[in-house]
């Protein structure tokens, strides 16, 4: 579309950014309620993460990476996996679902492959310019009545602080991994104890001579399967047939569950610090727990060592401390992503990089700007992104209602207490949410409509209109 574009042709139309999941997933809810939109997306394809070596120049996938999520949480409610997907997919797999979602619901029509947004700018108090650059290098403006932001956050590395000395190894960011096969036969230093960090140490221990592993902070580790079903499974069934599910995280309830499941895990798996890695200095719940299959089992083959945290280095001599050293080839750095959005306003972002937004979706100043996928959340994204859409059509059409700008800055700031008090600094965990809290927090929302006739209640439902019969875990 191009900037001669007149006001009549583009009125009513909202900009997406981003074909990842979070922007299929707005992409769907738009045009199944005939809403005028156009997606713009910096690769020439859908899947955003998922894409291995996306052209967009993005992703980060790397070659052995799976869903941590299982394929009956991961789904879209409106679509379902194949049956025959293991349960945890291949990013492959997991590609190919989003590339057959687009095609099933029409999607491609609406999307603008090799486009990257540059900016928007609010025009007046109700609308918005989008400028994108094309693959030629050509630029153009148009004017739309909202924006929905789908880009994802995890494509900007979060680079550590500098390690005392001077290493001389190479020395990547996680993001830039891509295979087991470019470490063989050598030492191997991970950095980190996230979801990326024991995946990595656990991939390289195939092929190097050593894997080793330090991490300044204890975290938990959870299994993928309990009692023979995946685990996220069994925790999203237990919590949406319980009380907790409407819970604030913190309460009597969430720390009697957290409670249950701790001493669970720790009966399967055992606790970290039994396996040479750092105690938590948190409660289990209390942070987001990394998810893994095999890395205790390496750890106890001896192809993957814990070592403490690093003291200094000297050219390939790593020392830790507990005054050891260890000679290491490469260290990967598993220190996660800064949230950039680069094509936004300076003054819409806070000085920590994050958007201080209503459910983690609505900026209370800004009318007609949202945000979908824009969360942490331990557990599946797709529902939550899904459902966000969901709220966002419903805006749209005028059919709920948001609280006073005040009331959703009074919210804001309360829930930004709650994860102070439940996390300490805001940091990384700004936009952290609680899987089953939060869906029903936007189910909520979305009872908030306008009008009392029946019509209005009619617009709760839920729609499940995939061919493809799949089994979904209640919600």
């Amino acid at each position: 579309m191009s900037s001669d574009l007149s006001r009549t042709e583009s009125e009513g139309r909202v900009a997406v950014i981003g074909a990842g999941s979070s922007g299929m997933a707005a992409c769907q809810a738009l045009r199944e309620r005939g809403l005028a939109f156009d997606c713009f997306e910096k690769g020439s394809d859908v899947g955003g993460l998922w894409r291995y070596e996306n052209d967009n120049g993005l992703a980060s996938a790397y070659a052995s990476l799976h869903v941590n999520t299982s394929r009956k949480t991961a789904q879209y409610s409106s679509y379902a996996m194949p049956d025959d997907y293991p349960d945890f997919p291949h990013h492959t797999q997991m590609l190919a679902y989003l590339q057959e979602y687009a095609e099933h619901f029409s999607l491609r029509e609406h999307i603008r492959f090799c486009t990257e947004v540059t900016a928007i700018r609010q025009v007046g108090g109700d609308g918005w310019e989008v400028e994108w650059r094309e693959a030629d290098g050509a630029v153009h403006t148009d004017r739309y009545a909202g924006v929905l932001v789908a880009s994802g956050h995890h494509w900007c590395p979060r680079n550590p602080e500098p390690l005392p000395g001077s290493f001389g190894g190479l020395e990547i960011h996680s993001h830039f991994y891509r295979t087991a096969r470019d470490f063989e036969g050598m030492n191997v230093l991970v950095v980190g104890l996230g979801d990326s960090a024991v995946d990595i140490a656990s991939d390289t221990s195939r092929v190097s001579k050593m894997t080793f592993l330090t991490a300044r902070r204890g975290a938990w580790i959870l299994p993928k399967y309990f009692g023979g079903q995946p685990l996220g499974e069994v925790a999203l069934r237990l919590m949406s047939r319980s009380p907790i599910s409407g819970e604030v995280a913190g309460g009597p309830l969430f720390k009697l569950t957290t409670s249950v499941f701790s001493r669970l895990n720790t009966l399967q798996l055992g606790r970290p610090e039994a396996h040479g890695l750092p105690k938590p200095d948190h409660k289990f719940g209390a942070d987001i727990a990394a998810v893994a299959s095999d890395f205790y089992t390496r750890i106890g083959h001896g192809r993957v060592t814990p070592k403490p945290w690093i003291s200094r280095t000297e050219g390939k001599q790593v020392f830790f401390n507990d005054g050891s050293a260890e000679e290491i080839d490469v260290i990967v750095y598993c220190t996660g992503y800064k949230i950039a959005l680069p094509f936004l306003p300076r003054a819409v972002v806070d000085a920590d990089g994050t958007v201080p937004l209503y459910k983690r979706v609505v900026h209370p100043e800004l009318p007609g700007l949202y945000f979908v996928g824009l969360i942490d959340v331990a557990g599946p994204l797709n529902p939550l992104a899904e459902l966000q859409a969901q709220w966002i059509a419903d805006l749209l059409e005028g059919k709920v209602r948001l609280p006073s700008s005040a009331r959703m800055r009074q919210a804001i700031a309360r829930e930004d207490r709650r994860r102070q008090k439940r996390f300490g600094a805001r940091g990384r965990h700004a936009i952290y949410v609680d899987y089953a809290p939060y869906h029903l927090a936007l189910r909520r929302e979305r009872r908030r409509r306008r009008g009392r006739d029946g019509a209005s209640e009619q617009l709760l439902a839920q729609p499940v209109h995939a061919d493809r019969a799949g089994e979904r875990l209640p919600t």
